[in-house]
């Protein structure tokens, strides 16, 4: 479970805690409203989760969240309960230390701030004894098959490891022709002001030029170290569901919204070029464009294979290159981000949209430290499987569970 305090500063937490609790109604609060397993969450509970959440700014709508944090929990602390694993009340109150101390508090501070706004000291401590049961399940459970490999180190050191920083994006990049320019940066602007991401995947599929446009823009997890450096400081500042101001590129215009964000346990070593191929094809996006692209990309599996298909054209046709990320044009980075090598991008025009650019990744070569810690490496990826495995049983717990919203 994420630490809900990374979205506070210690003295915007301790602000915001300070603020005086709204009256909850009586009436009803303690009777069950969902049962998980024929165990039951009162109403009271979900409330108390809630106003938590609330109060440490947890992206998302704080009682939706609140039902499934409670739900999922009920789930953790019987499959903990049925492994015989139960925290000792020292090391729940550790934990309560623990999470205290991300916001500079003591255990009693943070729990005398959530007093000061209406949380019990008994809901802060379901919540700490949830995530360590859960815990200590994972990794009596998974921790002894998730080995790592020397041989999956040295594919992890090759490829440029994990990223330290991990974010979920969706995109919207749309065409911007000089006639239209007006028109689509008021679409834009109205955009990203968006904080659904059920919105914004409608606007990508209505409006966006990429591939991505068929599943609303999203974009799976990607380490940030990939992305464009122009790009990596605008999705760090955003909170889950907000959206990047619109950024202008060559003959378009993107946005970004960030549906999630994580921290790994190691970072990658630094990509030190990327090469890149550029075949301009006339006519832009029209369909008979894109269909000729279609087909020429059919053809070619990797990018030597483009010499022979400008072969008698124009040498300004093909552009190969190979350069740091930080010397690449942001919006080729960001389509080459996406890419793995032999892969290509039809999503970019130049010459005011009159000519569509068949964008392919050759390859990336890492600069690997002579120091590069092995050891932490291992810890990451084993990390990393560990997670994996927690987050199937978990949604295998759920899929067997029965529960009865009241």
């Amino acid at each position: 479970m994420r630490p809900l305090t990374r979205f506070l500063s210690p003295l915007a937490l301790v602000a915001v805690l300070s603020l005086t609790p709204a009256t909850l109604p009586a009436q009803g609060l303690f009777s069950p409203a969902i049962t998980v397993n024929e165990q039951v969450i009162t109403g009271f509970e979900l409330q108390q989760r809630a106003l938590m959440l609330k109060l440490l700014r947890a992206p998302g709508n704080p009682t939706d969240l609140a039902r499934q944090q409670l739900i999922d929990d009920r789930l953790r602390l019987q499959a903990s309960n049925d492994a015989g694993i139960r925290p000792t009340r020292e090391e729940i109150l550790d934990g309560m230390e623990e999470f205290a101390g991300r916001a500079n508090l003591s255990r009693e501070e943070f729990v005398k701030a959530l007093g000061g706004a209406g949380v019990e000291e008994q809901t802060f401590r379901d919540f700490v004894r949830a995530g360590l049961a859960w815990r200590m399940l994972v990794q009596q459970r998974f921790a002894g098959r998730s080995n790592v490999s020397e041989a999956e180190v040295d594919r992890a050191l090759s490829k440029g490891g994990g990223s330290n920083v991990r974010v979920l994006v969706s995109e919207i990049i749309m065409p911007m022709p000089p006639q239209q320019a007006a028109q689509v940066q008021e679409r834009a602007e109205r955009i990203s002001a968006l904080t659904s991401t059920s919105a914004f995947s409608a606007q990508a599929r209505r409006f966006s030029a990429t591939a991505t446009k068929r599943n609303g823009g999203r974009l799976p997890w990607r380490d940030l170290s990939e992305m464009p450096p122009a790009l990596q400081p605008l999705l760090l500042a955003l909170r889950p569901g907000e959206v990047t101001d619109p950024i202008p590129l060559q003959g378009a215009i993107a946005l970004f919204q960030l549906r999630d964000i994580e921290e790994g346990a190691y970072s990658a070593p630094e990509i030190a070029s990327v090469e890149y191929a550029a075949y301009y094809m006339p006519g832009g996006r029209s369909e008979a464009t894109l269909a000729k692209a279609r087909v020429l990309k059919s053809k070619v599996d990797r990018c030597d294979d483009l010499y022979g298909i400008a072969k008698g054209q124009p040498e300004d046709v093909l552009h190969r290159d190979a350069l740091p990320p930080a010397d690449i044009p942001t919006d080729v980075a960001y389509e080459l981000s996406k890419l793995d090598p032999g892969e290509v991008s039809t999503a970019l025009t130049r010459a005011d949209g009159q000519t569509l650019v068949f964008l392919m990744l050759c390859g990336r070569s890492s600069k690997i430290a002579e120091d590069a810690d092995r050891d932490q490496i291992t810890l990451g990826l084993r990390n990393q499987r560990v997670a994996a495995q927690a987050d199937g049983y978990l949604a295998q717990l759920r899929a067997d569970a029965r529960i009865i919203e009241r």
